[in-house]
């Protein structure tokens, strides 16, 4: 990571004035045009930004960190928020809360108005179009200009920098096979999130835990269904199929849905169909019957990407290319819609 740059710096590079260079930056008559050129041309090489920098003249910090999560009415990343931010509060920073709405456009605009302004880091999970378009400059970007970036959950192996991940392999391996050690036979898998990394690796752990018993995997238990998808006709069309008579869903507004399908074609639940799903919101806990779920513990994963960045902004090191990558590990929490282990 490039060490941000201040006034400070650039007048000790040419043996000015820090006014000499603040003029030179704001091309100041006072200023001649060769040492104008010089100080402009030094600024921009070495991505200096005006509002940001001079906010942080002799090290000073702002105590600010900005956040910037795609969807707030996901409980999981509430839970990552509050977490976060009671570490901040804990630590003495204080937060600027952003959401992307899984809009690539809106987290580039965010994250230019989040390094401009009076900032000392960024905590970010991607959005779900930032994920589809594998397109990252704004965050190496802001990398490169010397903020420190902590990513968690959904992140990109395409971004250096220090990131937070639950090990959501090793959770949907656990619950494919906890539904299979219960007694079912034919376990598919529901998601409606496979652009996101994360559902990518949750059907990595189910492909696994079916290695693992020695079931086939078939390409058509594993219902992906588009945002643009009638999803209640999607998966009245899988349940066609008497035969399947366990669900894994990767997140929990599907399962709630499929529970109240599998309710409506006369389903008993756990004992005719057994159901899990990613996260432990509210809603699996309210539902008749309550649902299974992985717990993938939010308001840890938060407080830990607040500890890494306030961690390293704590840090005296210039040299700050050593970066961590913590994995939080999920819990299942067992409910009424699957049955005891045999």
């Amino acid at each position: 990571m490039g060490k941000r740059i201040t006034l400070k710096h650039i007048a000790n590079e040419f043996g000015v004035s820090i006014a000499t260079v603040s003029k030179a930056l704001n091309d100041s008559y006072e200023i001649s045009t060769a040492t104008k050129e010089k100080i402009q041309n030094y600024a921009k090489t070495n991505n200096y930004k005006s509002k940001s920098i001079s906010l942080n003249l002799n090290n000073k910090k702002t105590k600010t960190i900005g956040v910037i999560i795609p969807n707030i009415m996901n409980n999981f990343f509430a839970k990552a928020f509050v977490g976060i931010e009671r570490k901040a509060t804990e630590k003495g920073y204080h937060l600027i809360s952003c959401i992307s709405n899984e809009s690539h456009e809106k987290e580039v605009t965010t994250i230019e108005l989040l390094k401009n302004g009076a900032l000392d880091g960024i905590i970010i999970s991607l959005a779900e179009e930032t994920q589809v378009k594998q397109n990252y400059d704004h965050i190496k970007n802001a990398i490169n200009e010397g903020i420190p970036v902590v990513m968690f959950d959904r992140v990109s192996e395409d971004i250096t920098c220090d990131k937070v991940v639950v090990n959501d392999i090793e959770g949907a391996y656990h619950a494919t096979s906890h539904l299979i050690k219960s007694g079912c036979k034919r376990v598919a898998l529901v998601s409606v999130i496979d652009n996101l990394s994360v559902g990518k690796l949750r059907v990595e752990g189910y492909k696994n835990a079916l290695d693992h018993f020695g079931i086939p995997i078939e390409d058509k238990l594993i219902i992906k269904i588009g945002s643009n998808e009638d999803f209640d006709v999607a998966m009245k069309i899988v349940l066609a199929d008497k035969t399947i008579d366990g669900l894994l869903c990767l997140e929990e507004s599907s399962a709630v849905k499929s529970l109240q399908i599998v309710k409506n074609i006369g389903y008993q639940i756990p004992n005719d169909m057994s159901i899990i799903c990613f996260t432990n919101g509210e809603l699996p806990k309210y539902v008749t019957p309550t649902i299974t779920t992985v717990s993938q513990h939010g308001n840890q994963i938060g407080e830990t990407a607040a500890n890494i960045l306030i961690d390293r902004l704590s840090s005296n090191e210039d040299d700050n290319t050593t970066y961590v990558k913590k994995i939080i590990k999920t819990s299942l929490i067992e409910r009424e819609s699957t049955k005891p282990l045999l």
